[in-house]
């Protein structure tokens, strides 16, 4: 058997009957789009980050591309964000035309370093985009106060942060705008795709129901452009609805995965060996994936497929360093932190309804994968 980093039918089978009663509803509703499920998801998500506008899309990453356009971004602008990222983040900025500059991330968090970039900041930044990373928020009093001083706007991409606070405060409320995915994976993930915009801005809010309906204001009458077919489809809404009065118990089962975790491995770590995620202080961790770090990643990874253990690399490519950029500018070795945990980051399985017989067969084949490295003694598995 091969291990995943993540498998949605667990959870499955332990909510089928309310899933299929969503879809259920929804076909039995007679209105398949912009229909009653997405306007009381919209509603609900809203209430649960404390009020303020959501505007339900068909993906994250065309929640952030027209929280950008809302925010009046285009060709000639620029969108200060972190290459150590998911790649959508960097494609939703270039598909508007603006260009992304890119700041280095701290070594201890992985998150964006707020002490480089005032000085990413030229006259064409128009916004700053940071993302709040494995599942924590990056520090956001800096990056306010940075927008207060350049007169700029804050789009939080919170993809990997449902459910997150920062100083009490949720993730999504941080800034002027934020952008959500709900892939199957995420922390709040759909049976499908689907994205949303949070914002408490009533402007953000209509222009972004105009472009993910065409740039139509009434019926049949585009009154922005580029208008997009961008909505959140009524089956998703509807099972969204029902996962989120379960997001709390989502969160709290993985932050139970993520302790087990450091009570199996926390004895293994130290300079130059395993490193395991940390909090930071004021900072509710949602656990969206587990990263670890460890310099001989590689080899400890082709160690473990000896288990039957597969895992992931939550990114093996910072976006800076891909051909598809190349056009950006950036050579190798312009953002050295982010490059540097490319080599040595790796996942270990999480998600809610993950089985505690499979955590504990990955930990035990990790320890004994480091144990031999320490030793000296090669990564092949002994006995069978």
């Amino acid at each position: 058997m091969t291990t995943y980093v993540w498998d949605y039918l667990p959870e499955y089978e332990k909510e089928k009957d309310d899933i299929l009663d969503a879809v259920g509803k929804v076909f039995a509703s007679g209105r398949l789009v912009l229909g009653e499920s997405l306007r009381s998801f919209e509603e609900e998500f809203a209430a649960y980050h404390g009020g303020g506008r959501c505007t339900g899309v068909d993906n994250g990453t065309n929640a952030l591309k027209l929280a950008l356009e809302a925010m009046g971004v285009g060709p000639g602008d620029e969108v200060v964000t972190v290459s150590n990222t998911a790649a959508p983040t960097v494609v939703a900025i270039v598909s508007t035309g603006a260009t992304p500059v890119f700041v280095d991330v701290r070594e201890e968090d992985f998150l964006i370093d707020t002490d480089q970039v005032e000085s990413a900041v030229t006259e064409r930044t128009k916004v700053l985009l940071p993302v709040h990373l494995y599942g924590q928020c990056a520090d956001m009093e800096p990056l306010r106060r940075i927008a207060g001083r350049h007169g700029l706007r804050i789009l939080e991409d919170c993809a990997q942060a449902h459910g997150a606070r920062h100083h009490g405060r949720p993730a999504g409320t941080l800034g002027d705008a934020a952008a959500y995915s709900f892939y199957p994976t995420k922390v709040l993930g759909a049976y499908g795709d689907g994205g949303a915009v949070l914002t408490a801005d009533e402007e953000t809010d209509r222009a972004l129901r105009q472009l993910r309906y065409y740039g139509m204001g009434d019926a049949y009458h585009v009154v922005r452009t580029p208008g997009h077919n961008s909505r959140l489809d009524e089956v998703q809404a509807e099972i969204l609805r029902r996962k989120l009065g379960r997001l709390d118990a989502y969160i709290a089962a993985r932050g139970a995965v993520a302790r087990r975790y450091e009570e199996q491995l926390g004895d293994l770590t130290g300079p130059g060996r395993l490193r395991l995620p940390a909090t930071n202080p004021g900072n509710t961790h949602v656990h969206y994936v587990y990263v670890v770090r460890h310099p001989r990643r590689d080899e400890i990874l082709e160690a473990l497929t000896a288990y039957g253990i597969r895992l992931n690399i939550s990114y093996p490519w910072p976006v800076h360093t891909m051909s598809g950029f190349a056009h950006l500018g950036y050579a190798e070795g312009s953002l050295p932190v982010t490059e540097k945990l490319a080599r040595e980051i790796f996942s270990l399985p999480m998600y809610p309804s993950l089985p505690t017989g499979l955590q504990d067969k990955v930990a035990g084949a990790l320890r004994e994968v480091l144990a031999a490295l320490d030793t000296g003694t090669g990564t092949e598995r002994k006995g069978g």
